[in-house]
This record gives C-alpha cells, sequence and structure tokens, in this order.
C-alpha cells in the first residue's frame, strides 16, 4: 500500500524552496534552539539556547528567526518552552508579519523537531497555510545551496487572528485521566532507554507514563538524508506499537518538542484526535503524585 500525504503543502522539499525564495508572501523561519544537557540531578534537565548566534553566521537566504523560549514560551512556568495564552502569541506571530494571505516555510538545524514545534502551534491556533522543510538546514546545506551571514529578516507587523483548536494542547491533569482508557493510546517520543527507564535523567523521576508506548522520533527521520522516512515505513513503525487513527493519541516526551516530530507524521499520515502533552516529563517526572512506570 503506497500512502498519500494528508496535506502535501505542510512538508516542502529544498528544491521548491529554493524556488519560493523571493515570493512576497512567503515568511520563512529559522526556529533553531539548542540543548546544553545538565547532569542528572541538575535543576533543569538543559539549558535551552537560542539558535540565534548560529542564525546570524549562515540561515536561508531571506529567513527571519523566530525564538521558541522567547516571546512563544510561557516565560512565568517553570519548565521550558511551556505554551503562552492565545493573546500573546497572537501579538508574537503577528509582529513577525504573519497573517492572513502569508505562507509560511519553518525549518531548524539539527534536527526538524524545533520546526514540528511551531508547525504544531500554528495548526492548533487555526493558521493552516505553514509547511516544514524536509531535512531542515542540515540537507539544505548539504545540497550545497547558498547561505547567509546577518540578522533576520523583518517584515511589516501585521494582525494574526488565532481560532483556537480545542485538544491540541493537554495539560497534566488531562493525561492522568486518560492513562488506561481503551480508546486512547499515549505515546513517547524519547528513545528506547528513556522509556524503559534506563537512562539516567535530570526530568526528575526516571520511567515512563504508565501505559504509554514508545514510538522514537528518531524512527521517523531518515538518519542519512535527514528527511521524514517513507509515510508507509511511519505507518508500519505506528502501528506496530498499537497506535491506530481509531483512538486518541497523547504525544510526550521531555518537554513537549520531539513529540510534535510524531505528531507530524501522525497527521500526514490522517490520524484525527491528536494531542499533545505540553509539560511532558519534564513537568510530570517532578510532580510525586503522578505515577511513572519503568521495564
Amino acid at each position: 500500500m503506497t500512502r498519500t500525504m494528508r496535506d502535501p503543502a505542510a512538508l516542502i522539499d529544498t528544491a521548491s524552496l529554493s524556488a519560493l525564495l523571493g515570493d512576497p508572501q512567503l515568511r520563512l523561519f529559522d526556529c533553531t534552539t539548542f540543548l546544553d544537557r545538565l547532569p542528572p540531578g541538575s535543576a533543569q534537565p538543559y539549558n535551552a539556547i537560542s539558535g540565534r548566534t548560529n542564525f546570524e553566521t549562515a540561515h536561508i537566504p531571506g529567513a527571519g528567526f523566530l525564538d521558541l523560549q522567547g516571546e512563544f514560551s510561557d516565560r512565568t512556568s517553570p519548565y521550558h518552552f511551556m505554551l503562552p495564552d492565545v493573546q500573546q502569541l497572537e501579538s508574537a506571530f503577528g509582529r513577525h508579519g504573519i497573517g492572513a494571505g502569508t505562507r509560511v516555510v519553518l525549518y531548524s538545524a539539527g534536527a526538524m523537531m524545533w520546526a514540528t514545534r511551531f508547525w504544531w502551534m500554528l495548526k492548533a491556533l487555526g493558521f493552516d497555510n505553514v509547511a516544514v522543510l524536509d531535512g531542515g538546514l542540515d540537507k539544505w546545506r548539504a545540497e550545497g545551496r547558498p547561505v547567509e551571514a546577518g540578522p533576520p529578516r523583518a517584515w511589516p507587523a501585521t494582525s494574526f487572528q488565532a481560532r483556537p483548536v480545542p485538544g491540541r494542547f493537554l495539560g497534566s491533569g488531562e493525561v492522568a485521566a486518560a492513562i488506561g482508557r481503551d480508546d486512547t493510546v499515549i505515546v513517547n517520543a524519547l528513545s528506547p532507554d528513556y522509556h524503559a527507564g534506563l537512562e539516567p535523567t535530570s526530568y526528575g523521576r526516571s520511567g515512563r507514563i504508565p501505559g504509554s508506548v514508545n514510538l522514537h522520533w528518531a524512527d521517523l527521520v531518515d538518519p542519512e538524508t535527514k528527511n521524514f522516512v517513507p509515510l508507509d515505513q511511519a505507518a508500519a513503525a505506528a502501528e506496530a506499537r498499537g497506535v491506530t487513527g481509531d483512538k486518541q493519541v497523547i504525544c510526550y516526551c521531555g518537554g513537549g518538542i520531539s513529540a510534535t516530530l510524531d505528531l507530524f507524521m501522525l497527521y500526514q499520515l490522517g490520524y484525527e484526535k491528536l494531542s499533545l502533552y505540553d509539560g511532558s516529563l519534564g513537568e510530570w517526572a517532578k510532580d510525586e503524585s503522578l505515577p511513572l512506570e519503568t521495564d
């Protein structure tokens, strides 16, 4: 069976993006964050470092920059990257020139998960004209395509009108209530060792949300090309773990980032009932009242 993407326009290849550069309706953004892992037992699992410095050294020509841990996160939260309120997001996206009639393309360096996080945020706000660059900056540069240095492109501010889609982001209470439900599958996007509780962690306690299954984000990306794997391969990986389209699917990871890569592929496979547990293990593992299990 050869599958087709639910929304082919949500994934753009490097050649197509190259042809699109210079389009006045294009809003192209680098979304990169880097994580400096801290030793187990630290108060935080990592320091989150903006990709802005690297961006100014080399980026796709004409790109802007979106700083996830700046104006696009809830700075009052003790956890990294938590979704801020809708009004803050409307203001932030509008300041970057995103609004009706614009075509947004997102990319990141190192892993596509930073781009898929912004893709999921925009989709959750009801903005659909948004795509992720397949293979990201790594593939763009590997192909010898041009880059430029300097500050990010700034477009005129516009009005961003959110139309929030219920259920796209969930809190810990909603996830706890879903444990053990036959109509729901909870999916951990972290590595198998993290899922099993074998890897030392600074999220707090080791382990996984009880009953959750492991669909590692890296299994959905070709390590050589940096592209997403073919849909048939992604579907087989999901279905082998009981992640089927008839169920409510709740994805989580460490900080609500790599899980969006799972969500992107499941969305393209046609899954309808998709949610992200925003706090993920960064929140869950630190709350002693919430259960964890290990192998």
